[in-house]
């Protein structure tokens, strides 16, 4: 299995350095995982709706370059789908049975992601309710990712 995560920005602080790097080694029991880190856009505070849409469209561009062909995409949206653990290492698990074995998670950039990229999605997944920093995003997924396949695995998890 391969997971692919293609995010915009590039982690500056130590500890979420940190902590990417411990659960990609714990996933690499597991499976294959690339991270791929593509820039941001640099945006000022106040941005016109108009200017914000420039912004998230060539980000978006510079996605949608690094998918690759046949990837099933699965989008970090707030208006997507929300589910627990078991929910989630489901989804994941039947996405594998299809024979779905090269999965991309897309992390947009502080806007967002442009409709283009949206557009693409095989499915949209909501982490919570709740509104993460991008950067911090990366990891509680990479955590769940990793939940999910211990919970697939039928090994023990703290709760």
């Amino acid at each position: 299995m391969k997971i692919n995560i293609i995010a915009v920005g590039k982690l500056k602080e130590k500890y979420l350095k940190e902590a990417v790097n411990e659960y990609s080694k714990r996933l690499s029991k597991f499976c294959q995982l690339d991270i791929v880190e593509v820039s941001d856009e640099k945006a000022p505070d106040k941005l016109s709706k108009l200017e914000e849409e420039k912004v998230k469209k060539r980000e978006g561009q510079r996605i949608i370059k690094k998918i690759k062909d046949g990837s099933l995409v699965i989008v970090l949206d707030i208006k997507g789908e929300k589910l627990d653990s078991e929910g989630f290492a489901n989804k994941l698990n039947s996405f594998f049975i299809s024979g779905k074995s090269n999965i991309t998670f897309i992390i947009g950039g502080s806007l967002g992601l442009d409709d283009e990229v949206l557009n693409l999605a095989d499915f949209r997944f909501s982490l919570s309710d709740l509104t993460f920093p991008h950067q911090l995003a990366r990891v509680i997924l990479l955590e769940q990712i990793f939940r999910a396949f211990k919970i697939l695995a039928n090994e023990t998890y703290h709760k």
